[in-house]
């Protein structure tokens, strides 16, 4: 069984576009490619055509796993959230108890998480942690170097 993911209507219009990126534009190129490389003689001792197969095959196996992807993904209403308690696209603002400093996150699918654009996937130590979680309560989260706290100081919506 697939798992459902979580998408702002935009993240799911990107990963749509990309899916068809890969289907439109380069699987075409990775064919013509097998095409150039068959015409250059021997298969059984032709480089060029070993190495345009396995990468059309990791092109196909990418197009797999995004179409099962979008087969799963639901577009969420932010509009509808719940903003009493952390969830998959919400806004937090979160104070590290360590040091003081304090981090706006928008927690997102995994596909969307961009950490320059302040977006972390929920599937993150620190998604998974702050997911639940109600302004004033301190998510406790496993890193390597051991336990970070953070405290849950707002939750918004766009």
């Amino acid at each position: 069984m697939s798992k459902v993911s979580y998408y702002s209507a935009e993240g799911l219009k990107k990963l749509r576009a990309e899916l068809n990126q890969l289907k439109d534009v380069e699987r075409p190129r990775a064919a013509n490619a097998i095409a150039e490389a068959r015409d250059k003689g021997d298969l059984s001792e032709n480089a060029e055509y070993d190495a345009a197969k396995e990468a059309q095959g990791l092109l196909e196996m990418k197009i797999s796993k995004m179409e099962e992807l979008v087969a799963n993904a639901r577009v969420i209403d932010e509009s509808q959230l719940d903003t009493s308690k952390v969830l998959i696209h919400s806004n937090v603002k979160i104070k590290n108890q360590n040091n003081g400093a304090e981090v706006n996150y928008k927690l997102v699918a995994q596909s969307e998480a961009s950490l320059k654009e302040g977006k972390i996937s929920v599937d993150s130590p620190i998604g998974k942690g702050l997911l639940g979680k109600k302004v004033g309560e301190v998510a406790d989260i496993q890193v390597p170097n051991g336990i970070m706290k953070f405290e849950v100081l707002e939750i918004w919506r766009d």
